[in-house]
């Protein structure tokens, strides 16, 4: 095996991830950094201009409240956010951010983003809470204030982060790999921010084969986040809230705009609308089927009732939406302006953001405004910052939150020295990009007044603890080199397990014991235990992962965070006896909601020693008034 470089890097905060939460951290960090004169150092696993969930673009901002405006209150927020999480909502989380997230908005304008305004100079909604933009650069605008922020000698890219360096129970930095040298990185910090996304492909995805690699959720989120505060000893939260967002099929175009800007319909194979056909089902999801908008994960319910009783397929019925639009123009002129127009808009949407949803409907000759486009549920994905909300159990803000919910430092885990932002946070959903942004920035300025008060020592590492993590990193690669002769065909080895095989295995064991998509997102409380015995094997054999390079040590690695993740979420669903989400998953042995037993978080804890997990319940207590 080729030897390693070490490379040793010293910091007083250590931004892990290069989304748009650790953009917003970067450049809040930077200016308080200045001021004080601390060192920050941001490491990406990509590249910062094209990383994280809005990499390839958005059509979209999906938070803004309007405060300046008086168009809607913090508190509407809130409630908006508690309804469509069947009542897991931290408020005070969700409220700090939705008193900060217009200023991010407004950051991006300023720093070139395209918003669309209308005549009289006002942003054009989507929806109520969504500002429509020209998305395709959105990302690269945010990372460029950001990269402007920090410097290139402070920015790291293409560099794995394999997990947490401790001391004792405190942070003190995290180990990783470049993915195109021969280093090997410690990077040592006085507290650490983490912002590394939320994780996909843990559940087999909906497309095979060539379509693999698509998903809602970009594939390289791996479960960074989880697994470095899992590992680290942090308390988690939410773990069993994954998110299964309904898409264009096959392409996984967004379907958002259509129902919110074109005002679509979605009906089964019979022109059924089925929020119309099943609005009764809603009563019995009280208090949370009463409210509008009606929860995201109500919604996916209502058409799943339709698929599982065969009157699939579902279709966006986009030539109606279109045709409707065209036909208030009234004049023939007007009216071909207007389709025009509306088709430039249409096929925008996805060009923006999910460029393979376009090439899809070129490919199979669809026009929008003259045919209907198919929908179906995704797969399920760990996404804090959308519709799901796992992540890390943080405190609150001092003023915001109730005594149970403050340590001391807003955003900082029950882990001393880390912070947690964007998918890395968790009770805190429906931030988006912009409310990312906006937590980034909050748990940046946190973490400075925690450096600034605190104090923290600098972190020493001695030579064998890197030597140790050294060995652990790069195990795959001594693996693949000391058995690869063993066989002919490189894939198949008595000796070692190639990560491709190791993730398909991990995504089977996931689809089919933990309610996947072919088993119409259902479980139960057997097969969750078996998953957990499937789990325990794939954990073992974890440890014959092999690698031929650097690329495949990454595949390696990015495979054992998703078992993390994995694990967690499964040890938390089988905790919750109930079924609080119909839409996102099924418990077929508690198929009811349980406001009287469950209307509690679902928190958990792995002991970093033992590998032995901790189920607790934690109240939801409404923030200061």
């Amino acid at each position: 095996m080729v030897d390693m470089q070490t490379v040793e890097v010293e910091s007083d905060l250590l931004i892990l991830g290069g989304g748009m939460a650790a953009c917003g951290a970067a450049v809040e960090a930077a200016y308080w950094a200045q001021k004080h004169g601390l060192k920050v150092v941001l490491v990406d696993k990509a590249v910062v201009d094209r990383s994280g969930a809005v990499a390839m673009g958005l059509s979209a901002i999906n938070q803004y409240v309007g405060l300046r405006d008086g168009q809607n209150t913090i508190k509407d927020y809130v409630d908006y956010v508690r309804n469509d999480l069947m009542g897991m909502t931290r408020e005070d989380l969700v409220a700090n951010i939705a008193r900060h997230v217009d200023s991010s908005v407004h950051l991006f304008e300023k720093w070139g983003l395209p918003i669309w305004k209308d005549e009289k100079g006002a942003y054009v909604h989507e929806g109520r809470w969504q500002l429509m933009i020209n998305g395709e650069s959105y990302k690269v605008v945010v990372a460029e204030a950001a990269k402007n922020a920090l410097g290139s000698d402070s920015i790291y890219e293409r560099v794995f982060i394999v997990g947490p360096i401790m001391d004792g129970d405190r942070c003190v930095g995290a180990v990783g790999f470049s993915v195109r040298e021969n280093k090997f990185y410690i990077f040592k910090a006085r507290a650490v921010l983490v912002a590394m996304g939320g994780a996909v492909h843990v559940f087999k995805p909906r497309s095979s084969g060539e379509g693999q690699g698509r998903a809602w959720y970009p594939p390289w989120n791996a479960g960074a986040s989880a697994c470095f505060t899992l590992k680290a000893g942090a308390e988690m939260t939410c773990q069993e809230v994954r998110f299964i967002p309904v898409r264009f099929k096959d392409a996984y175009g967004p379907v958002g705009a259509w129902f919110l800007l074109f005002k679509a319909r979605a009906t089964n194979a019979k022109g059924e609308d089925y929020m119309v056909t099943h609005k009764d089902e809603l009563a019995n999801w009280a208090p949370y089927g009463q409210v509008k908008p009606v929860p995201a994960n109500l919604r996916n319910y209502l058409g799943m009732l339709d698929l599982m009783a065969g009157k699939g397929p579902i279709s966006m019925r986009t030539e109606e939406a279109i045709q409707k639009i065209v036909a208030a123009a009234g004049d023939p002129k007007e009216v071909k302006k207007k389709m025009r127009e509306v088709e430039a808009e249409a096929w925008e949407d996805f060009l923006d953001m999910t460029i393979s949803q376009a090439i899809l409907w070129a490919a199979s000759n669809t026009s929008p405004e003259e045919k209907s486009s198919e929908i179906a549920p995704a797969e399920p994905y760990f996404i804090g910052s959308h519709s799901g909300a796992s992540g890390a159990w943080v405190s609150g803000p001092e003023d915001l939150a109730p005594p149970e919910y403050f340590w001391g430092y807003e955003s900082m885990a029950t882990v001393k020295g880390i912070f947690c932002a964007g998918d890395a946070s968790g009770a805190s959903s429906h931030k988006f990009s912009s409310g990312s942004h906006a937590e980034g920035r909050i748990a940046a300025k946190s973490a400075i007044r925690y450096l600034l008060k605190e104090n923290p020592p600098k972190p020493t590492v001695s030579g064998g603890q890197i030597d140790k993590l050294k060995t652990e990193t790069y195990a795959p690669l001594e693996t693949y080199s000391k058995h690869v002769g063993a066989t002919t065909q490189p894939d198949v080895n008595p000796n070692y397990i190639l990560p491709k095989m190791f993730m398909m295995r991990l995504q089977k064991l996931m689809d089919e014991y933990a309610g996947g998509v072919t088993s119409q997102f259902t479980t139960s409380g057997a097969l969750m235990n078996r998953a957990l015995e499937l789990l325990a094997f794939l954990k073992e054999d974890s440890e014959k992962l092999a690698a031929p390079d650097l690329h495949e040590l990454m595949r390696c690695w990015e495979n054992i965070h998703r078992m993390y993740q994995a694990e967690a979420h499964v040890r938390s669903m089988l905790f919750r006896e109930e079924t609080r989400w119909p839409g996102y998953y099924f418990r077929s042995d508690h198929p009811k909601l349980d406001e009287q037993n469950w209307h509690v978080f679902v928190n958990c804890r792995m002991d970093p020693a033992s590998g032995k997990w901790e189920m607790t319940k934690r109240p939801i207590v409404p923030m200061k008034a």
